[in-house]
């Protein structure tokens, strides 16, 4: 059975692709072909560089688009500490533009212990690292500390590539820490909470590499840096469901919908976050005439600056972007297999050659399908040529995203998963999408694009399907788009994946509105900063002896 609530799950399709599934599946996905419009005249391009053995599935390309200009300038080292003047009645907004990181412009005193306060929170992801290095004051002591910037930089890869190496894994986050010594003035160091939270990646290992993994960490952290680590659970696998909701926190927090001071009654947005390995839904339900969220696992009660919150959340694991690629490439190739050698599969240099609707036409690449009998893994080449396209690959989905799995507790979203109908418990309310949403969709947007709702995802998905052809003509004057579509075959995968994970999935309607985030004013979206805000409004924030 799939993920579900409250335990680790594991993903199971199989059991949707055999007997009428299966058949239904063949039918819609590998009937007669037709050269499609966009069909490349030069053929097939060569197989992509093969997929590493990382144990989520991972590569150098499934990481964003490396040519944002966003994530360009995030990921640039300052070329130096010399500090702007501030005018008068303005605040930091960086590091940059602080012009003395001990002290704050929003207040000269203060009732609390310290008038500054700085965390560090390190988002060990599947497929990188990223440290978070967050300044707050405590002007206001009653209302808790105030966020005033961040300083970001993240590395690749991600904890979970140095499996059975936990010391190198440790070793990795130097380069993390030592923008902290930049960046935290030495007086305030031994003051200054660490925190290292692993999410899906680690919680795939087998056996205790990722037990080993966060010991190397911690035992490294204490050893050699300044920094106090941050109580029994300073360095750990966070649960899916704590994710969720501090990713909900942190952009309702920057967004001005849950602080001391927001007006009662202000709606908050719900938040989709896209990882590698897992997906997370938060919000909180506006139920029209007065109903309750059930109870259970998926039910969180929140406090936040006074206010109470019920919010509805729920992780789930194995429904990350990478995840989701390697449950399709697996049940393409398992649906192929059923037809036999003279269905549709070619052999080219002893390698096996697959027909994949997820990929762009006019596209392969290469990858590794475990044989779920004998756990062995073998190359396939999956090929998009004269079959590649968003309707054949939605087909796919439907078996991907488990809809017809039992519904204990109704309504459910997917995967047999109770979720409050949004249509009825969140109908008007904004939509926030994150991490990989953004990745995928944004780069493919004009630079100031006009409101998107659901079907504009469709829309670029069925344009990315078709290839290099379809490409030029909407994206020709931008080659560095260009290139990244052309190394990304599985592009077409990741859109059409999404908009079934928003309309099959969670039964967004296709003129449903939605918002993309990565930062707002100069701060990263996700769970770090509403960890973070947790972590220095507690009672158990020591300085280090």
């Amino acid at each position: 059975m799939g993920p579900s609530r409250g335990r680790r799950g594991t993903f199971s399709w199989k059991k949707y692709a055999i007997g009428a599934a299966a058949v239904i599946g063949l039918i819609f996905v590998f009937g007669p072909r037709q050269t499609p419009k966009y069909l490349s005249s030069d053929g097939m391009q060569d197989a992509v560089d093969a997929i590493t053995d990382d144990p989520l599935y991972t590569s150098p390309d499934d990481e964003p688009f490396v040519h944002n200009p966003i994530i360009e300038e995030e990921e640039a080292p300052p070329t130096t500490d010399e500090k702007q003047p501030l005018k008068p009645g303005e605040h930091p907004t960086s590091f940059e533009s602080d012009p003395d990181p001990l002290h704050t412009t929003y207040c000269t005193t203060t009732t609390a212990d310290r008038i500054v306060q700085y965390a560090l929170m390190i988002d060990a992801g599947s497929t990188g690292s990223r440290i978070h290095v967050y300044k707050f004051n405590n002007c206001n002591p009653s209302s808790g500390p105030s966020f005033e910037y961040e300083v970001f930089k993240m590395i690749q890869p991600g904890l979970s590539s140095f499996a059975g190496k936990p010391e190198d894994a440790a070793k990795s986050l130097d380069v993390l820490m030592d923008e902290a010594l930049r960046v935290v003035p030495e007086s305030l160091r031994k003051c200054t909470p660490v925190a290292v939270k692993a999410t899906a990646g680690l919680r795939l290992l087998p056996g205790s590499q990722s037990a080993d993994i966060l010991d190397a960490v911690r035992h490294r952290l204490d050893t050699v840096y300044p920094f106090p680590i941050h109580g029994e659970d300073g360095i750990v696998i966070m649960d899916g469901k704590d994710e969720g909701v501090y990713a909900w926190i942190t952009a309702n927090y920057l967004l001005s919908t849950i602080r001391p001071d927001t007006p009662k009654g202000t709606p908050s947005y719900a938040v989709l976050d896209l990882g590698g390995a897992s997906t997370q839904i938060v919000f909180e339900p506006m139920f029209p005439n007065n109903d309750e969220l059930a109870d259970g696992d998926h039910k969180y009660e929140l406090k936040f600056a006074g206010r109470d919150h019920v919010l509805y959340q729920h992780s789930y694991l194995g429904y990350g972007l990478m995840r989701a690629r390697r449950h399709v490439h697996q049940l393409v190739e398992f649906m192929d297999s059923l037809r036999g050698k003279n269905g549709g599969t070619t052999f080219v240099e002893n390698d096996r050659r697959v027909f994949n609707p997820c990929l762009a036409q006019g596209t392969q690449r290469v990858v590794e399908v475990e044989d779920e009998r004998n756990g062995i893994s073998r190359s396939v080449t999956m090929d998009g040529e004269g079959i590649g396209s968003f309707q054949a690959c939605s087909r796919t989905m439907q078996l991907v995203m488990a809809k017809d799995a039992i519904c204990e507790l109704k309504p459910c979203s997917f995967n047999g998963v109770y979720q409050p109908s949004l249509l009825d418990a969140f109908s008007s309310g904004k939509v926030l999408l994150l991490s990989y949403f953004y990745d995928r969709v944004q780069p493919l947007l004009p630079e100031n694009p006009p409101k998107i709702n659901v079907a504009s995802i469709k829309e670029l998905a069925t344009t990315v399907c078709m290839g290099r052809p379809a490409w030029l003509d909407r994206w020709g004057a931008q080659p560095d788009l260009m290139k990244e579509l052309e190394e990304r075959p599985e592009w077409c995968l990741d859109l059409t994946f999404m908009h079934s994970l928003l309309t099959l999935g969670y039964e967004f309607t296709e003129d449903r509105e939605v918002q993309l985030g990565k930062q707002i004013e100069g701060t990263e979206l996700g769970w770090c900063l509403g960890a973070a805000l947790g972590v220095v409004s507690g009672a158990e924030l020591t300085c280090k002896a």
